[in-house]
């Protein structure tokens, strides 16, 4: 059993009791299994001491929402609304996709999002081998699943099942725990009721969560009445999605009974701040679900419509504007906000020994260089990092006790192979 010590380090620990540590934390293996002031025996007696001066420590950032492999399509079609972005430049690209595509795309967005802070993602694209085997490379944690679009004749609806079923099985507990999986019906506008049904007895077969897009606009709940005679949420409500564990994306147009419905099925929300704001989808009513006791996270979407896949920028903005909307200043606080980018968002996929920096936790932790200007001076913490902090402050990374980033260097992907390989098949995908 290998011992680490970090001292002389400030703990963000996400714990209320003493949300701030000026001191030391001690690693044994992949588990956090002391944090506090002082060193519980003889430095001398560690295998390994880590100085943490000018470092604050803090939860690695959880991704509750990416399709990682889009990274490839970054800055391919912008300022468009959802249903032209979708339909007009995104499907007809990807149609393109082939498993060497996705395996690049995805390890742009694992290289970013682990340079970034990000040591957990949800993915739900094609090809999910390839996502899996990114992640299980990388170090990184992740809750994956194949997504699965329903617009297709019956014998393709039931081998896209068949696949996503058999991804779920060989990927669920694997790469050391590492990565767990969920059964992903698309979105109700591209699944139809019949085959969702289909989708949610297999996670009950197989005792998976589910994860779908859902009342992402204002068109599609309109559309969804249109077709079927119900909003989203009764519709999915209706369908038995509700009855399995599930975490939905987006859910900005919720009425105040929507939201009574997804509490009463511990229904998880992904906020998507920055792609809802640049698809002009709206702006989901975060702070009525945290009152409403709905557990809300943040994910980015995939980096063609954020266009980053940087999550201290998803908190920004969750904490910013729903204070503007609302006219509320403490509408989402920065506590709130780091939580949702942390242990809520662990929790969002039932994942409860991530998320914060407590004895018995999982090692999954980053370090920012507080010798920064915007750092300064040393007042809030909690504070700096929402509103002061990005990305490009990341220092350190661990996961599973195991450090994946030193120095800003990532020390488990060659990056250079990776931009290289990543710019190949985008110039590929657009000559074709």
């Amino acid at each position: 059993m290998k011992k680490t010590i970090i001292t002389n380090g400030t703990f963000l620990t996400m714990n209320p009791e003493k949300p701030v540590i000026q001191g030391c934390m001690v690693l044994e293996d992949n588990l956090i299994t002391y944090i506090g002031e002082e060193a519980p025996q003889p430095l001398d007696t560690y295998d390994e001491q880590i100085n943490g001066k000018d470092k604050l420590y803090m939860p690695g950032l959880v991704n509750t929402h990416c399709h990682a492999a889009m990274s490839l399509l970054r800055g391919y079609g912008d300022d468009l609304a959802l249903q032209v972005w979708l339909q007009e430049k995104m499907w007809p690209i990807e149609g393109k996709f082939t498993a060497h595509d996705v395996k690049w795309g995805t390890q742009l967005s694992i290289l970013e999002m682990i340079k970034g802070g990000t040591t957990t993602f949800v993915d739900m694209y094609d090809h999910m081998n390839e996502v899996a085997q990114a992640v299980e490379e990388s170090g990184m944690r992740a809750c994956l699943t194949r997504g699965v679009i329903g617009l297709c004749p019956p014998e393709v609806q039931d081998a896209k099942l068949k696949e996503a079923t058999q991804f779920a099985r060989d990927w669920h507990g694997k790469a050391g725990g590492r990565i767990t999986t969920m059964m992903s019906p698309h979105a109700p506008y591209t699944c139809p009721p019949d085959y969702i049904e289909k989708i949610v007895q297999v996670a009950h077969d197989l005792n998976l969560p589910l994860h779908t897009h859902m009342s992402e606009t204002a068109r599609e709940v309109q559309d969804n009445v249109d077709q079927y005679g119900a909003r989203p949420v009764a519709h999915l409500e209706k369908l038995g999605l509700f009855s399995r564990p599930a975490l939905v994306a987006h859910a900005v147009h919720l009425t105040d009974d929507e939201i009574q419905v997804l509490k009463q099925h511990d229904v998880r929300v992904s906020h998507n701040p920055g792609s809802n704001l640049k698809l002009a989808s709206g702006i989901a009513r975060v702070p009525e679900l945290l009152k409403q006791g709905v557990k809300v996270s943040l994910g980015t979407d995939g980096a063609a419509s954020n266009n980053n896949l940087d999550m201290f920028e998803e908190m920004r903005l969750a904490a910013l504007i729903h204070k503007a909307v609302s006219g509320d200043p403490v509408a989402v606080p920065a506590e709130a906000a780091i939580r949702m980018g942390t242990i809520d968002g662990a929790q969002s996929i039932w994942l409860e020994d991530v998320g914060s920096l407590q004895p018995g936790m999982k090692a999954d932790f980053i370090s920012l260089n507080l010798n920064q200007p915007h750092f300064f001076p040393k007042t809030n913490y909690i504070s700096h990092v929402i509103y002061s902090a990005s990305a490009k402050d990341v220092a350190d990374v661990w996961v599973d006790g195991r450090m994946l980033v030193k120095n800003g260097e990532c020390l488990t992907l060659d990056e250079e192979k990776v931009l290289y390989e990543a710019q190949r098949c985008f110039e590929r995908l657009t000559s074709q």
